[in-house]
């Protein structure tokens, strides 16, 4: 049994509760991954990132030149995986680069 009575949350319980209750883990992620791109992609391919969009767990990437955007298709399990990684759960199901 925890020494903590029953109505005590740790901070970490309490936001977590927070971010579940108020639907902001998709907002949170969002901006994460927006600000992770360029550090994980490298500023060229950040630069011919036009848009970088999270909804109902699927990643919307537009990229600028065709032969890139058709490089990144190749790799695209590989970009959910490095992203998942990085928010620490399974949150991106797809990746979907236009």
């Amino acid at each position: 049994m925890s020494d903590k009575p029953h109505n005590e949350f740790t901070l970490k319980e309490a936001l977590k509760a927070m971010i579940e209750q108020y639907r902001l883990k998709g907002k949170l992620h969002q901006n994460r991954i927006q600000h992770l791109w360029e550090k994980l992609m490298g500023p060229s391919v950040a630069s011919y990132t036009r848009e970088v969009r999270l909804n109902r767990n699927k990643l919307y990437l537009t990229i600028d030149s065709a032969a890139l955007r058709q490089e990144l298709s190749y790799g695209k399990d590989k970009i959910k995986k490095i992203l998942n990684e990085q928010l620490g759960e399974e949150y991106i199901q797809d990746v979907i680069i236009r």
